[in-house]
């Protein structure tokens, strides 16, 4: 197929989706020449695509036969991200147009915002949809499990470029504003068609964007518009609850601000949101708390596998007054019968992970007590997954796992089936290189189930959920034990002694 007929097919999704409009067509079309090497156009009379991905990978193919690309999945991203940035409106408009539907309503700002970053392949759906999810009935809810394979995995030659790219502190990270329309490289991705919307969060100039990897519905990213590190104190209770005043049909959650319990990017201050409800929000008070002096808030312990306090009032003010006094006395509270220690050598343990959401007319704000706290015995972290767990899950737990959504690695999707084929066929699982750290929970649910053809995948998925349930446990610093919800009374008590 010539490749005029993938330009015109690029030119007409950009028409039917409304990034362009038919009076671009010309420019359009001489751009895409430009950025193909090309000096004249050849019209085409080939049937079109409407795939984009098929689209794409169209103009990447002659790209890399006619040396304007290497062959290797970061080299090709950064092509078609620079192809798709000549579709992408100019920041001004897209302000623009976001200030023009807010007048209408949040959700028409953030729907039209969703949309475009769709469209502009910022997000790129076609990978979103190889992601593995499934759900899984835990004691607590219907915890969501997700193989996330949207972030492609680089080949050996991508890992040599970008090894052997020159280091660049440009732009500091990959949440700062200097990323909106980057041209990336070997080791930082391309954001030509990345575009960031203005907002004020509690008086302050602050960013929203959408995650290109999408864990869940409209996932956005709000973040501090300067680059300034992480913290969680009374102003980031404040700055939450302020956000979904502003946009009441998202949550918006912040991860802690220590490693281990915390997120992957500790040195710019942001947030996570969106519009999805997850088995934490869903999941009912167990135990009504009383807080001296703030009787207008209602309070409990969230009956979850990590350690939750509910807040639910009508004044934000007065639920983030009271947020501030639980955080104080738990970022020096020590409880040894329950291995919780507020510094060990001067390093401090104890933090929160806080989520914020509207439930009707009422503020509502979670605060998730977290610590991360390492021993001989647990040298990654006493409240982290143990090492019985690591074969499924290994990896931090972070704000959107607090929640009840599984974020597991990649690995699990080839793994998980081939382990299920293992178990059918009798093979030595032990003998095998890959699944042999298996072996032991294999060993288990052979004595808890009977095993088919028909059910052997459907078995371990469902396990793997329920793996992702008692991982959960381990990170509580409180565990549903009666040890455990007395432990949980006495740090409560320690906050009406302030």
């Amino acid at each position: 197929m010539q490749i005029e007929t993938y330009m015109d097919a690029l030119v007409s999704y950009a028409m039917n989706t409304g990034l362009a409009m038919p009076e671009d067509h010309m420019v359009l079309q001489n751009r895409l020449l430009e950025i193909l090497g090309k000096n004249e156009y050849v019209e085409s009379h080939e049937a079109q695509t409407e795939n984009l991905e098929e689209i794409l990978k169209g103009i990447l193919d002659y790209a890399c036969a006619h040396g304007l690309c290497e062959d290797n999945i970061t080299a090709r991203d950064l092509f078609d991200t620079k192809v798709m940035g000549l579709l992408t409106p100019m920041p001004r408009e897209v302000i623009r147009t976001f200030r023009e539907k807010f007048a209408v309503s949040p959700e028409a700002a953030t729907d039209y915002y969703y949309k475009l970053s769709c469209d502009s392949d910022y997000i790129r759906r076609y990978r979103i949809a190889k992601d593995m999810r499934w759900k899984y009935a835990s004691d607590y809810g219907q915890l969501d499990i997700t193989i996330n394979l949207s972030k492609p995995e680089k080949d050996p030659k991508a890992i040599a470029a970008a090894k052997n790219a020159p280091q660049s502190s440009y732009p500091k990270c990959q949440l700062c504003v200097e990323n909106e329309g980057y041209a990336g490289r070997m080791n930082h991705p391309a954001r030509q068609n990345h575009r960031i919307v203005p907002i004020t969060v509690a008086g302050e100039q602050w960013c929203m964007q959408y995650s290109p990897y999408v864990y869940y519905n409209e996932h956005c990213i709000v973040f501090n518009k300067k680059h300034t590190p992480m913290k969680i104190d009374r102003s980031a209770f404040e700055k939450l609850l302020d956000f979904v005043g502003t946009f009441p049909h998202y949550f918006v959650g912040s991860n802690a601000d220590l490693p281990i319990v915390g997120g992957s990017i500790l040195s710019h201050e942001h947030f996570q949101g969106g519009h999805y409800t997850f088995a934490m929000e869903t999941a009912p008070v167990d135990q009504e708390l009383k807080f001296a002096g703030f009787d207008d808030i209602q309070a409990g312990i969230v009956k979850w596998p990590m350690s939750v306090i509910r807040l639910d009032g009508k004044d934000p003010v007065r639920i983030a007054e009271l947020a501030d006094r639980i955080l104080t006395a738990w970022r020096g509270y020590s409880d040894p019968e329950c291995t919780i220690f507020a510094q060990t050598d001067g390093e401090p343990h104890n933090t929160i992970t806080p989520i914020a959401r509207r439930r009707g007319e009422l503020f509502e704000l979670d605060l998730v007590l977290r610590n991360n706290l390492t021993t001989q015995e647990h040298p990654l972290g006493v409240f982290h997954p143990h090492a019985d767990k690591h074969h499924i899950k290994k990896e931090n737990i972070g704000l959107i796992e607090v929640m009840g959504l599984a974020v597991l690695p990649s690995r699990l999707k080839g793994e998980l089936t081939d382990l299920a084929a293992a178990i059918v066929s009798g093979a030595d699982i032990r003998a095998d290189q890959v699944l042999s750290k298996h072996a032991v929970w294999v060993d288990q649910l052979k004595q808890k189930y009977t095993f088919t053809p028909e059910n052997a995948l459907d078995i371990i998925l469902q396990e793997t959920g329920k793996v992702f349930s008692e991982v959960l446990e381990d990170a509580g610093v409180y565990k549903n034990t009666a040890q455990g919800r007395e432990g949980f009374h006495r740090f409560v008590a320690a906050v009406n002694a302030k």
